[in-house]
């Protein structure tokens, strides 16, 4: 099936028109009640192995919606198992790892990834969407400091207190582990565009914590590495990390099409910082629970300074909470909608 909404595309290019396009960060999942009744019967990684499940669940928020981009439903530790790290998704906690990554040894014993053997669910799931979208797919991956993160700390951390000690004590061994996890990126983002992914997002979700000058000298060289792979392939390329305000200067420097921002820093701010990218957000997740004359205030905010910017996307700061409620989604996206076209 041909796309036949291409609003989406054409704001990465700085192209866009009058009507803003519109998704959401975990728009799949989470706050459906269709997927909680899939989640009853079937876990995550059930889910996700089973290309005509996650395809469903990938289409729910289009279809309910009217959404000018879909997300590929999975995880981005999905393919964490193939380099012989063992990943237990725990509800409530997120991705637990028994044995964590946490010296030369066991950086050097990562297996590689073969996507046609390790994640062919995932490139299935992306060929049958392909054939029931009408918008563009957007598929993703881990950025390599926040796959580091959790395998070296074992699972979610506030502090990264054993990811910065290898960082900064260990610097062979992270810039080893960096290296492998770039190249991993490389071949399962280039194995998703080859299945038909339109669009590639880089989940830096926690890359906050550093400073630009730890960014620059620890984290860039890899995320150039992944970027320049996959400037070749033809399809827009998104960073996004959560509280990163004083990196956005720094991804400005890589060779990606959109910059995600979340709800601490503005369209403005970021235009009167010297970022040229194309930029996505950036309505704080949390004002979807307030009243809906609160959120469509919050929204007007943001497209009323982003009226006359042809490379703007509508998108959360972060991604939809579980307890959101479907209405205010569909809503939301028909505001936005209507109230950039001028109706």
């Amino acid at each position: 099936m041909a796309t036949t909404n291409d609003r989406f595309i054409r704001a990465t290019k700085g192209e866009g028109g009058s009507v803003k396009p519109v998704w959401y960060m975990r728009q799949a999942g989470r706050s459906q009640p269709e997927y909680r009744a899939l989640k009853e019967k079937y876990s995550l990684f059930e889910i996700t192995h089973d290309p005509e499940l996650a395809a469903y669940v990938t289409r729910l928020p289009v279809e309910q919606y009217g959404n000018d981009a879909a997300i590929l439903y999975k995880d981005i530790m999905t393919p964490i198992p193939a380099l012989g790290v063992d990943v237990e998704i725990k509800a409530g906690v997120g991705p637990v790892i028994e044995q964590p990554v946490r010296s030369m040894r066991d950086v050097e014993g990562l297996h590689q990834l073969d996507p046609e053997a390790h994640v062919d669910y995932v490139l299935e799931t992306i060929r049958l969407l392909r054939t029931q979208l009408q918008v563009p797919l957007i598929s993703f991956a881990g950025a390599p400091f926040t796959l580091a993160s959790y395998m070296v700390e074992g699972g979610p951390s506030k502090n990264y207190e054993q990811t910065k000690a290898m960082m900064y004590g260990n610097p062979e061994t992270w810039t080893l582990l960096m290296d492998k996890l770039a190249d991993m990126t490389i071949t399962y983002t280039k194995a998703q565009i080859a299945a038909g992914a339109q669009a590639i997002q880089i989940f830096d979700s926690w890359v906050g914590a550093l400073n630009a000058s730890d960014y620059r000298l620890f984290i860039k060289p890899a995320m150039e590495k992944i970027f320049t792979a996959l400037r070749s392939e033809g399809v827009p390329l998104i960073t996004f990390g959560v509280g990163a305000r004083h990196l956005l200067p720094e991804w400005n420097d890589l060779p990606v099409d959109v910059i995600g921002l979340d709800w601490r820093t503005s369209v403005t701010e970021a235009r009167n910082m010297g970022i040229t990218k194309a930029l996505q957000g950036n309505l704080d997740p949390a004002v979807l629970h307030a009243p809906w004359e609160v959120i469509e205030k919050r929204a007007k905010q943001i497209l009323d300074e982003t009226s006359d910017d042809p490379a703007f996307i509508f998108n959360l700061g972060h991604g939809v909470t579980p307890s959101v409620q479907p209405e205010t989604l569909k809503r939301l996206t028909d505001f936005v909608h209507n109230y950039s076209a001028g109706q």
